[in-house]
């Protein structure tokens, strides 16, 4: 694998670290990549927590194969790679991941496994194509799920990371003529599942939330707690895609049907109906952290977060999150009673 570039400090850095054999001074070297390579273990995969074992898998499949590198190419390029194919390996023993074919009526659904992304996890360098939000943003990361794996590192690695051809097939051990068509087939499959929404991930995205989005989010929040169902209702859109994680299952309803079915599981209710709230973000997105104090409970316990897309000052979509028990999200577990 290949790159037209002379060696670089990193690369003959790291072929005197490999000679050395000094594994400190190896992890050091390879450690200032791991977020990077944990976001792209996460589009493969959708899933925090596996991406998180992926990349570390990544280092200690790396380190067996240091000898192997010989500075051809740099050293990023070398370990996306290894972390490309470490996700590869893994979704081909898990019957649990397979995609769901674009053809079935509910293909847009939310995967059962997918997990928000903390934005305190992701690369610090806004400019980076692997920080923006259109590609990190949980639509699209549940569209690249509706690819096979192979279709799936395409489009990462072409449309995402901007690879050419050549650097692509390298890395994946296909020809230059099936990444060019396994690329078309993925980019027609994203134009399904992403209607309207841009498709040009290599061209400037943005990065910060909107006034609009944080006005939406306060609102939200507002209303929550408050139990003002009315001002909730008024928030969402007569068109709202809504999911609960890891419930099965994605509906689209009117914002009174929502609202409805809501109370009707019980939500707003007496003992469901004590709630503070935390305005966060999480995979580039606008959130809301939900904390519930039941009646014998002196204190607020984290149970949801409601990660929403919002168009037009209303939540288009909303997926919710069970995240008891998720401490890699950075959320207090508990919030103190409001004195009266």
């Amino acid at each position: 694998m290949t790159d037209a570039r002379p060696l670089g400090a990193d690369e003959a850095t790291f072929i005197a670290v490999v000679r050395s054999g000094d594994p400190a001074r190896f992890a050091l070297i390879t450690e200032r990549h791991r977020r990077e390579l944990q976001v792209h273990c996460y589009r493969m995969l959708a899933n925090y927590e596996d991406a998180q074992d992926m990349t570390q898998e990544t280092f200690l499949r790396a380190w067996h194969k240091r000898t192997s590198f010989k500075g051809h190419a740099a050293l990023r390029t070398w370990l996306y790679r290894i972390a490309t194919n470490v996700c590869l390996d893994f979704l081909e023993k898990r019957n649990d991941r397979t995609p769901v074919p674009s053809e079935l009526p509910d293909a847009g659904s939310e995967p059962a496994y997918l997990q928000p992304y903390p934005d305190r996890m992701l690369p610090e360098d806004p400019q980076e194509s692997v920080v923006a939000r259109e590609t990190i943003e949980l639509a699209f990361i549940v569209a690249v799920q509706h690819l096979p794996p192979r279709q799936r590192a395409v489009l990462i690695l072409r449309d995402v990371l901007g690879w050419p051809a050549s650097k692509a097939a390298d890395a994946l051990e296909l020809t230059v003529a099936s990444v060019t068509s396994a690329l078309q087939r993925a980019r027609v499959t994203m134009r399904e599942q992403l209607p309207g929404r841009r498709l040009d991930w290599r061209s400037p995205a943005t990065h910060e939330l909107s006034n609009d989005e944080r006005g939406v989010v306060k609102a939200y929040i507002d209303a929550h707690e408050r139990n003002d169902l009315d001002g909730l209702m008024s928030l969402l859109r007569d068109d709202l895609r809504f999911a609960m994680l890891p419930e099965p299952g994605t509906l689209i309803m009117g914002a009174k049907d929502a609202v409805d079915g809501w109370v009707s599981g019980g939500l707003f209710q007496r003992g469901k109906d004590d709630w503070r709230c935390i305005a966060t973000t999480v995979n580039r997105m606008p959130a809301a952290a939900l904390y519930l104090r039941t009646p014998d409970d002196p204190e607020y316990r984290l149970l949801n977060i409601a990660v929403l897309h919002i168009v037009d000052g209303k939540i288009a979509e909303l997926t919710g999150f069970d995240v008891t028990g998720k401490p890699w999200l950075d959320l207090p577990p508990t919030l103190g009673k409001v004195p009266s």
